[in-house]
């Protein structure tokens, strides 16, 4: 995974320890202080969302742990590899997309930044500028070509 992915999966598991739990744990008590807590909405809802929080802070401690941090920075050359950022056209439209090649936790399609196992990124692996690749898409096979290939 990048850094930014790494800091940012930090970032989340440092705000659910250090600031959800303590506001879940209040919102407990006060549930509690309602009364009987057998037909109590609101603190079967903040135990719901208990849960939920211990949960997601397992899984974020299980993803730091195992997490291999690139930095892509330190990273050059001029064929495709992960953490490359990609600009190709669409040779039937003519659109110019850009993305960013990241691993699976930190895709994310609308910011540009699409898995290391996704089709596209799989298509262009090992690819050079001026290269062209076929994808197949949901509607079809989409060809592209690489026009440029950086690493910041």
């Amino acid at each position: 995974m990048t850094a930014g992915g790494f800091q940012a999966l930090e970032e989340e598991l440092n705000k659910l320890k250090n600031v959800e739990r303590h506001s879940i744990i209040r919102a407990i008590a006060e549930a509690r202080a309602h009364g009987d807590l057998s037909e109590n909405a609101e603190y079967h809802a903040a135990k719901e969302r208990q849960a939920f929080i211990e949960g997601r802070v397992m899984e974020l401690e299980d993803q730091i742990g195992r997490a291999e941090v690139i930095d892509i920075a330190k990273l050059s050359g001029g064929s495709v590899k992960f953490g490359a950022t990609v600009t190709l056209v669409d040779e039937d439209t003519d659109a110019e997309k850009t993305y960013q090649i990241v691993g699976d936790l930190e895709a994310d399609a609308k910011l540009g930044r699409i898995s290391l196992s996704s089709p596209i990124a799989r298509a262009l692996i090992g690819k050079t500028v001026g290269d062209t690749v076929e994808v197949a898409a949901p509607g079809g096979a989409r060809s592209y070509e690489i026009l440029k290939v950086e690493f910041r």
